[in-house]
């Protein structure tokens, strides 16, 4: 079949929005007919799905194939309906063209779906029945079931077909995440101006353009979802949408016992980790995705949470990474250095930052890194791609760290509050990290 990758999904996009031959209705209306929003929720806002239609001619039966497998839900595994975007994110497609279907309904006029009591359509087939559900069924476990995440990896970047989640999935794995929030922000879009939906995907996920014109909008998801869902907008739709579900025949009986008190706490609890987890804490590229190799040995374990931060640049490579394949490769050349050249176990760093919009992982939360000579087992090292000797990182990529990566560190327990930031420069006979980038961390929270 073609890669799982957005490139094919837009190709079949642009094929069925070329011609009305055989083919009538709406892109969307097509992925609901094919499974892609049919949950009890989304049924009771966008309606019962249209039938299957018969395979449309403009579509070789590889691409159709493809289609129809990227939209048929599996609640066992949700993560099946997704697909690698340009930016190095995996992106579930039902939640994505559900929010799209929305938008373009109400830039028709659609007055919106008449249920009791009255709820945001656009979040409701996107985020909060997802949302509200998989922190529902949380609530009667031991407290083992997962309710958010994990993310996972393709078998090849180049060629993406099978994605395996790095841990016990939720009904939110990060694709669903990323989809969700993308749904919100395209339907949003599309409401005020629409546009062909293949020019849409194109421009907000940088097909072919992610050198030429910087970062890709999916890119800026966490920040742009943050900014057009207050804290108090998601907590409110997740409970309006639990409290649709409890008369919905389907639903019914899972919230039969569930008082109002309970829907409330269910919904404010749903909101605040997703928040937390998705909104202001920063996506962070596991390391089968940027292709590391295996730590060699035995990784020793940090005793959390850690008092200090030391903060690096790469100096090599030289120059600041701006794509997925670009700071993957040089994750890949970097780990190389450190482990055939230098010797070590693996790649230094804790993480690197690149100016793509990303953290990648090094050695991650839970191992000591080889970072900051006899300093390693006390704190983070976390490395700025590039070398800022005399010029400063973007200044996406300096909140990336200092408003995102720090504070959430801090709220999940793994930095102490009164942590101490230092540049490696500090700790040792070194000019890292460059005069420029030490300048600019000896303003931030923490530098001593």
């Amino acid at each position: 079949l073609p890669p799982r990758h957005m490139d094919s999904v837009i190709q079949i996009v642009e094929a069925l929005e070329s011609t009305d031959d055989g083919f009538t209705g709406t892109v969307p209306e097509l992925a609901r007919a094919l499974g892609g929003c049919s949950t009890p929720g989304c049924r009771a806002v966008l309606g019962e799905p249209p039938d299957v239609p018969p395979a449309p001619p403009t579509l070789s039966h590889e691409r159709w194939l493809l289609f129809t497998q990227l939209l048929h839900q599996d609640a066992a595994a949700p993560e099946r309906g997704a697909v690698l975007a340009p930016d190095g994110s995996t992106v579930a497609l039902g939640p994505l063209l559900a929010g799209i279907e929305v938008g373009l309904k109400r830039a028709a006029g659609w007055p919106g779906p008449t249920v009791e009591p009255p709820i945001d359509a656009l979040y409701a087939v996107t985020v909060s029945e997802v949302l509200g559900t998989s922190f529902l069924l949380a609530r009667d476990g031991d407290g083992n079931r997962a309710t958010l995440g994990p993310s996972g990896c393709w078998d090849d970047v180049d060629d993406p077909q099978n994605y395996t989640l790095l841990g016990p999935p939720s009904p939110v794995p990060d694709a669903v995440a990323n989809g969700a929030m993308d749904g919100v922000l395209l339907g949003a879009h599309l409401a005020q101006a629409p546009i062909p939906l293949a020019d849409l995907l194109r421009g907000y996920y940088g097909m072919g353009n992610g050198t030429e014109k910087g970062r890709p909008a999916s890119s800026y998801r966490r920040r742009d979802f943050g900014v057009l869902t207050g804290p108090g907008k998601l907590e409110k739709e997740v409970a309006a949408m639990l409290r649709v579900l409890r008369v919905l025949p389907p639903t019914r009986e899972l919230l039969e016992d569930v008082g109002p008190e309970e829907v409330v706490a269910i919904a404010r609890q749903a909101a605040q980790d997703f928040t937390e987890v998705y909104v202001e804490c920063p996506a962070i590229v596991p390391r089968c995705m940027w292709g590391a190799r295996p730590y060699r040995g035995t990784p020793k374990p940090l005793t959390l949470p850690l008092g200090s931060v030391y903060i690096h640049h790469t100096f090599i490579p030289s120059a600041p990474c701006r794509t997925f394949t670009a700071c993957a490769r040089a994750m890949r050349a970097m780990q190389r250095f450190h482990q055939d050249t230098r010797g070590w176990d693996d790649i230094g760093y804790s993480f690197v930052v690149g100016s793509d919009g990303y953290l990648y992982q090094g050695r991650g939360w839970h191992w000591v890194g080889a970072h900051t000579k006899g300093y390693n087992s006390k704190g983070y090292g976390v490395s700025y791609v590039g070398d800022f000797s005399a010029t400063l990182p973007d200044p996406d990529a300096i909140a990336l760290v200092r408003d995102g990566l720090l504070p959430c560190a801090v709220r999940t327990g793994r930095l102490h509050r009164n942590y101490t930031l230092r540049g490696h420069r500090q700790m040792g006979d070194t000019d890292c990290p460059g005069n420029s980038l030490f300048h600019e961390i000896e303003t931030w929270h923490g530098f001593k």
